[in-house]
């Protein structure tokens, strides 16, 4: 069964949200912050995220952000009275899959958010595999050659980053930015560190993670 996450500051709003998403069979869990959008997100893992953007806290385009940085297969809908076509783009940029205006139709929602599960379960199915490497994102599981490797919640984080972008270079600051999205400042070999605990851990396959000296980091098979 589904689970959906609703992110909304109008009790009206999401208690009619509530009551029509649990009628339709999705388990149904209702915040009204950005900061327990983020704190639920991780102890109640939905599949989907349905999003208004002005709540209190950190608004919801920043929100997005985060999750999506968390986790690049989480559903997320915004459903919001900001109808301007730059709201709209600059929610998509921020990592939205969808965008709704209020007032809306529940049966219209409902079919999005179908739709977006329908994607999303697909993307799961495939297995990300390189060079004898498969991730699979939904059970945090590594196989290398088709034995179990175990990994940090961050070094998979690293490794699904580095294999999803084959063959583009990533900056450190790029890397930093999604693996650790509230970093401040502070271990400046961070990155390193962690490419370099990944390596270790791929054993031979270590050797598709390349330095990019001055540049950054990226995954490829060439020698």
């Amino acid at each position: 069964m589904k689970k959906v996450l609703v992110v909304e500051d109008d009790p009206k709003i999401s208690r009619v949200l509530e009551l029509e998403l649990s009628h339709e069979g999705y388990i149904t869990k209702v915040v009204d912050d950005g900061y327990d959008a983020l704190v639920e997100s991780e102890d109640f893992k939905p599949d989907v995220v349905i999003l208004d953007i002005l709540i209190p806290g950190i608004n919801g385009k920043e929100v997005a952000k985060r999750l999506r940085n968390r986790n690049p297969l989480l559903g997320i809908i915004m459903l919001t009275a900001l109808g301007d076509i730059r709201d709209k783009l600059e929610a998509f940029r921020y990592g939205a899959d969808d965008y709704l205006v209020k007032p809306f139709n529940i049966e219209e929602l409902v079919a999005r958010i179908e739709a977006i599960s329908r994607r999303k379960t697909s993307i799961k199915e495939t297995s990300l595999s390189l060079y004898g490497i498969e991730l699979f994102p939904d059970q945090h599981r590594l196989l290398i050659d088709g034995k179990d490797v175990e990994l940090s919640k961050t070094e998979f984080s690293l490794l699904y980053l580095l294999m999803a972008n084959e063959g583009i270079v990533l900056s450190k600051d790029r890397i930093l930015e999604v693996v650790w999205e509230d970093y401040d400042g502070g271990r400046e070999n961070l990155v390193e560190v962690y490419i370099n605990y990944l390596r270790k851990k791929l054993g031979e396959k270590g050797k598709y993670i390349k330095t990019i000296r001055g540049v950054g980091y990226t995954f490829r098979g060439d020698a």
